[in-house]
């Protein structure tokens, strides 16, 4: 079996989605979000788990969440609202081939041992299609109610790294083990750079999950990360709003544009053009309906960047 971070790469780049699968972001999701007296960013889970399904049946490369413990409405933002481990377990057992990634859990404010628990059975579960993305949060208000140290987050980041890497056999007394132990290597991907020198992240983490930004961004943002990681994977994401009209020309914004699917496809070949190895469509601003925009998606716009695997074309060859 490949391992998850293999998977990712293959085939030279790939298209994901995020999590939460609601468009709620817009102008009839906000109308819906206060007639069902739903807190601001708080999305429309009901169909959560048939979207889930969906993208896998259609191809998409991995589905990522969130990690916000608590709901601040400063931020007013509550991700995919359900707890980052449990979601992911839930997720495991309602997909097949969808690889499941965390965009990205907050390590300094998390009890290390049970992180790296929840993280080993997720991974076993899913059958080795984990992603573990992880950060040092930017959420001040909840160190404190966690017990945790804001201005030591980075300290308390390379320690648990540590732990995560090693499966905390450096970390137990002789004797105790923290089970299901782990498969493969956890793959750490780390968002931003988690209050850490640009040298220790390239050494130490096996991926980076870059934020939004046009190609220009990310080509400055590129070569600093293959200065001091070489070829190890490069993701980001794209807050999308795809137009009906595939020619409809794009119109950028903060992390993203709405257009058609003809500009999609440009932008996303100006990516892979400059070594984006990876990048996952976020639809909180999207208009139409998701199942809608994953279908025209699937059969339009994965073909220019998705080829079929061996195995599948394997399968579909007759035995001689």
């Amino acid at each position: 079996m490949r391992c998850a971070l293999t998977r990712l790469t293959a085939g030279g780049f790939s298209i994901g989605i995020e999590a939460p699968l609601d468009n709620d972001w817009t102008p009839a999701g906000e109308h819906a979000r206060r007639q069902a007296g739903r807190l601001p960013g708080e999305p429309d889970l009901r169909r959560h788990a048939d979207l889930a399904r969906l993208a896998d049946r259609l191809g998409f490369r991995a589905l990522w969440i969130r990690d916000v413990p608590l709901y601040d409405p400063s931020f007013g933002d509550a991700a995919q609202v359900f707890e980052v481990f449990a979601y992911l377990g839930y997720l495991a057992g309602i997909t097949e081939d969808i690889l499941l990634g965390t965009a990205a859990v907050v390590l300094p404010i998390r009890e290390p041992l049970l992180t790296l628990k929840a993280a080993a059975t997720v991974q076993r579960l899913s059958g080795d299609r984990l992603l573990l993305g992880v950060a040092s949060g930017d959420r001040p208000v909840e160190y404190p109610l966690f017990g945790r140290d804001f201005d030591n987050r980075g300290d308390s980041f390379r320690e648990q790294v540590a732990l995560l890497r090693d499966g905390a056999a450096g970390q137990l007394p002789s004797g105790l083990a923290v089970l299901p132990a782990l498969s493969s290597p956890l793959p750490l991907l780390v968002a931003g750079l988690a209050r850490q020198r640009p040298d220790w992240v390239g050494q130490h983490m096996d991926g980076s999950l870059a934020y939004p930004g046009s190609p220009d961004d990310h080509a400055r943002r590129l070569a600093a990360w293959r200065a001091v990681a070489g070829q190890k994977p490069y993701a980001t994401f794209i807050h999308l709003d795809l137009d009906e009209c595939p020619g409809e020309p794009m119109q950028r914004w903060r992390f993203g544009f709405r257009s058609g699917r003809d500009a999609l496809i440009a932008e996303l070949q100006a990516l892979r053009a400059i070594g984006v190895d990876h990048v996952s469509l976020h639809f909180r601003r999207n208009r139409r309906p998701l199942d809608e925009t994953l279908h025209e998606i699937a059969e339009y716009v994965l073909p220019h960047f998705h080829a079929p695997s061996a195995d599948a074309h394997a399968a579909a060859v007759p035995a001689a």
